[in-house]
């Protein structure tokens, strides 16, 4: 399939539509000598945003309807045009070009053409500065393949590796105590890798700052970007991590703040958000059973962790996996009702999604089990996952206790270490539902995928020949699309031949990236990938197994998920923590659009 046939492909007609409208304001991008730059990313902005309201613990108060400022990204063409919709406001562009320098430009209201000159920026170091986080990262020398790859598994699945923040100098020290609230966070960082890479970073991120030309040229913006519009919502703030996110059947998105229990509705239509607050229960505990998480963070509201949301197709409700209790969370959108079911055992509920038979399924990561909860009984069924060996076999028994003594301060580490395979914690991460009804899961530990019959309870492990599987999702012929994490890699899992195919992302320097989820176009053949560590999303067309580039408007952009609608049309959100990491420090909802016929 053409480049041209896959723009077609992941059309949405009605976003660019608006950009033709009669009333548009349209911005010329040149260079120092006048040529017309093309694919330049211009954002438009509110040049003074409303207030929010920050009258509930600094965020909206719940139910409470707020209009949000949106920003639109857009991309010059090969005369160095773009255009919006006039809002009849002052506005401001920011305009951006790898190689050249910022610009800044800001519009009257009603104005409806401006001009802005880049200059082509000539300091290594800031151009160096400039570069996505990924290729510091696949520069980064920590002294063997095996280690780096371990270190992106650990260390790369709440912020970007190589951004701003990580890069700095620090102290073996500093580095030291930040692996340690690494630890606590979740990583399984090994124990010998937790006393080696201090050293590590300090020379290798000092190494690459005082000698840029080390650093790879990224992957070029492609010219038919001309044809992508990029929205983004504000949600939440720099204390706020926006995880998961969901597009319901009324068409607005549903978006979980982790670390505030609080659930973003998002009408896109309107620019409208909801708060919904995720209800505490007399004596629960900061932090919920994994108090010791968020013990040193700066400001947080969460007993729960929302995680992950599903919606029923039958009541249109949504479900919530709450990762720091033994719970399910059920959410009415039309009432805002919320109801908490007591799982009744299991920890850290995780990824999940709903059968044809209004079953709710979820991974319980921690006690490395499948949870069903059938909302016709309201009963829950808790399968057990088969454990690496004895000792494996006591830890996830005993992991509730475990993390107890965490919460205490009680330094397990020292008398429970840690190997590269993190024995103890296989993890079931991922989880999705087959069109035959089969339940298929990933083992991001262990390196396997399986699948849970839920008819009979049998399940059958299948090892990847690839690490780090970390989420999955089902295409229209049931093949199972997986992430390899530290592995820059998606593969496609045939069930009926029982082959992996492999997909190198599109990515420089190679194996820079790790994916953390992806999705399926089923009607369009296009898998949506999220590309965190390279401020960016990618689109594989399955037939003619060619890929896209699509750049994110944010520096510091690391999402998670991604949501697909029916005219092609992608959602995902930055989902960094801590979110400071994001430029701007601002959590966004993100819609991306593209020219053509809806197909």
């Amino acid at each position: 399939m053409t480049t041209d046939r896959l723009l077609a492909l992941l059309g949405c007609l009605a976003g660019v539509a608006a950009a033709a409208a009669s009333h548009a304001a349209t911005i010329t991008v040149t260079d120092a000598a006048k040529n017309p730059l093309a694919t330049a990313m211009v954002v438009e902005s509110a040049a003074t945003p409303r207030k929010l309201d920050t009258s509930d613990n600094g965020y909206p108060a719940p139910g409470k309807v707020n209009a949000v400022d949106i920003d639109i990204a857009r991309f010059t063409d090969a005369a160095g045009h773009a255009s919006w919709p006039e809002r009849q406001a002052v506005v401001s562009y920011r305009v951006r070009k790898p190689g050249y320098r910022d610009a800044s430009v800001t519009a009257a209201a009603g104005q409806a053409a401006l001009s802005v000159t880049l200059e082509r920026e000539t300091d290594p170091l800031k151009l160096a500065e400039a570069l996505p986080s990924n290729v510091w990262l696949g520069a980064l020398d920590l002294g063997d393949i095996q280690r780096k790859r371990h270190f992106q598994l650990q260390c790369g699945f709440c912020h970007q590796q190589g951004n701003a923040f990580l890069r700095r100098e620090r102290s073996s020290a500093e580095w030291s105590d930040a692996i340690q609230r690494m630890v606590r966070y979740g990583s399984r960082l090994s124990t010998a890798d937790q006393k080696a890479l201090p050293d590590l970073l300090v020379a290798g991120w000092r190494t690459l700052r005082e000698h840029p030309e080390r650093l790879a040229t990224p992957v070029p913006w492609s010219a038919d970007l001309a044809g992508a519009t990029i929205t983004e919502w504000p949600i939440g703030d720099a204390m706020s991590q926006t995880h998961d996110q969901l597009l319901g059947t009324d068409g607005k998105v549903y978006v979980a703040d982790n670390i505030q229990d609080r659930v973003y509705q998002i009408d896109p239509a309107t620019h409208q958000v909801t708060v919904h607050k995720i209800p505490h229960r007399a004596g629960d505990v900061p932090g919920g059973l994994l108090s010791a998480r968020l013990k040193e963070f700066p400001r947080h509201d969460s007993v729960s962790n929302a995680h992950s949301l599903a919606q029923s197709a039958k009541d249109g409700h949504i479900f919530f996996t709450p990762s720091a209790q033994q719970r399910l969370v059920e959410f009415d959108p039309q009432s805002g009702a919320f109801k908490l079911h007591d799982i009744g055992g299991g920890f850290y509920p995780h990824t999940i999604r709903i059968d044809a038979q209004d079953r709710v399924w979820f991974t319980l990561a921690l006690s490395n089990q499948i949870a069903m909860f059938d909302r016709t009984t309201q009963r829950f069924t808790l399968h057990d996952l088969p454990t690496r060996g004895l000792r494996e076999k006591m830890t996830v028994a005993l992991i509730r206790p475990l993390f107890k003594l965490m919460s205490w301060g009680v330094p397990l580490a020292n008398w429970l270490p840690v190997d590269r395979a993190a024995t103890g914690t296989p993890l079931p991460y991922g989880i999705d539902i087959t069109p035959d009804g089969s339940v298929w899961f990933s083992r991001l530990h262990t390196d396997e995928i399986g699948r849970l019959d839920p008819a009979t309870g049998q399940i059958k492990m299948i090892t990847t020949p690839f690490a780090g599987p970390r989420r999955l999702r089902s295409d229209g012929d049931g093949n199972l699309w997986v992430t390899a994490f530290p592995e820059s890699a998606v593969a496609r899992y045939e069930p009926k031949t029982g082959t992996f195919t492999r997909f190198d992302l599109p990515v420089l320097p190679k194996g820079s990236e790790t994916p953390y989820a992806l999705n399926v176009d089923k009607r369009r053949g296009i898998v949506w990938v999220n590309g965190n560590q390279s401020d960016a999303l990618y689109a594989l067309d399955i037939k003619s197994q060619t890929w896209r580039h699509v750049p994110l408007p944010r520096r510091g952009s690391f999402t998670r998920d991604i949501e697909i609608a029916e005219d092609g049309t992608v959602y995902t959100s930055t989902s960094n923590f801590p979110s400071w990491h994001t430029e701007g420090a601002q959590p966004t909802m993100i819609r991306v659009q593209f020219a053509g016929p809806v197909q």
